[in-house]
């Protein structure tokens, strides 16, 4: 692998924003003009089960935590 002798400065990597990003006065957009809103929706069985598991592994580690001699 080859390293040039010279660091690299902030010019000479790839472009931040591309033409479509900046507004006529040189300004960032932060959002684009056709974002559409997020709407919510129904969650699935399988993400539910996930996040309960995830919950009862939370509260067991802090009742361990708590009462290490309880068990």
């Amino acid at each position: 692998m080859s390293r040039s002798p010279e660091p690299k400065t902030e010019d000479e990597g790839e472009w931040r924003f591309g033409i479509d990003d900046v507004g006529p006065d040189g300004i960032v957009e932060d959002t684009p003009a056709e974002a559409e809103p997020i709407e919510p929706g129904t969650p699935k069985a399988e993400n539910v089960v996930f996040v309960l598991l995830g919950v009862l592994l939370a509260v067991g580690l802090v009742l361990v935590t708590i009462f290490p001699n309880a068990a």
